[in-house]
């Protein structure tokens, strides 16, 4: 047993340094030698877990895919409003893509033109956007002249983009922009107006 948990440490512990390395650098520049040594294994133990650089990075978007399938899924019981739940799930998204390096190495590895694989991060993202939206028109929270598919699209570009930025600025905040965001979309897209509070969850300067 303790063999089998130590087999599994070591596999999370590349998969983590993968990320990093794919988050610091894209993935056509990682080296399986570095993410060896960040992960503290030997260039053995790595590909004893994956065999190629591709199956690591296919175990990345895998574990991303998992992190953000858990920020996105119902909590029991809980049946929120829909445009209440996406202003407050697109927060914990921009939270969690500062936080942990593997949901933001996902997402970068979707726009990352060397990396390719069937499983994009936004996409799964706009699924649930889509879906929750849906909901939205439905139940009459949407304002009735807001275009669907035009709402759809810029809640998803909006906030996945948010992280690129970051990227090629430092003192850019996520959190902030997605803040700053809702509070200029929801005015136009509610038919009845979220309370504004919880569009302005994240201080500036947090």
């Amino acid at each position: 047993m303790a063999k089998q948990d130590r087999a599994v440490r070591t596999r999370q512990q590349l998969i983590r340094s993968a990320a990093e390395a794919f988050d610091q650098g894209g993935f056509a520049l990682s080296s399986l030698t570095g993410i060896a040594r960040g992960a503290g294994v030997s260039s053995g133990a790595l590909h004893f877990h994956f065999r190629s650089k591709q199956a690591l990075g296919a175990a990345v978007e895998t574990a991303a895919v998992g992190l953000l399938q858990d920020i996105l899924a119902p909590r029991p019981g809980d049946r929120p409003a829909p445009l209440g739940n996406l202003v407050d799930t697109s927060h914990v998204l921009a939270r969690r893509l500062t936080e942990d390096v593997v949901l933001r190495a996902g997402f970068g590895l979707a726009a990352d033109v060397t990396w390719r694989q069937d499983v994009a991060l936004w996409q799964v993202w706009g699924g649930w956007v889509r879906s929750t939206l849906t909901q939205a028109r439905s139940e009459g929270a949407l304002a009735p002249d807001v275009p669907l598919e035009d709402v759809i699209s810029t809640v998803t570009a909006a906030v996945a983009g948010t992280q690129a930025l970051a990227r090629l600025d430092v003192e850019w905040s996520p959190r902030y922009a997605v803040a700053q965001f809702w509070n200029l979309m929801l005015p136009r897209i509610s038919a009845a107006m979220v309370p504004l509070d919880r569009a302005c969850q994240t201080a500036p300067h947090e």
